[in-house]
């Protein structure tokens, strides 16, 4: 099994793995592929920039920490998951998700978010960890990062 974690549950699974409930580690740990659309890594960069996120180091350092550190694949955002993302339906305007959103989608994979929003696309039926696992510390459910 395949699983794309969306940008806010990519930062808590690096930052502090006790942040994300055993279900939702237990899928990590047994994923055939742990990925991360490449949308994610603009997000944690310009999230920093913008004071939004705060990372334990300089932004070069945790992005190799946070991919070739942790065996995430960075997946490009290719012509399909661009057309796919285009055609979400308008649930969610947000580029960034709708493009993670096409990520599993495309890649015919699980998708770790915490997103109240993402539950109301019929393609992630089956397909959505996070909302029911939630997160065990004091920020449960928040979607401030992503």
């Amino acid at each position: 099994m395949r699983i794309v974690l969306d940008t806010h549950a990519w930062v808590r699974w690096i930052a502090e793995t006790e942040s994300l409930a055993p279900a939702i580690l237990a899928s990590i740990s047994t994923a055939s592929d742990v990925l991360v659309s490449s949308i994610s890594c603009w997000e944690v960069a310009y999230l920093t920039k913008r004071g939004r996120l705060s990372l334990p180091m300089p932004m070069d350092a945790w992005m190799k920490a946070a991919t070739v550190g942790s065996n995430i694949a960075v997946v490009s955002i290719s012509q399909e998951i661009a057309v796919a993302s285009a055609n979400l339906p308008d649930v969610h305007r947000d580029p960034a998700d709708r493009i993670i959103i096409a990520t599993a989608l495309v890649l015919d994979a699980q998708l770790v978010s915490f997103d109240s929003r993402f539950g109301a696309y019929d393609g992630l039926r089956g397909r959505l960890l996070g909302m029911e696992q939630g997160v065990r510390s004091k920020e449960q459910g928040a979607e401030g990062i992503a």
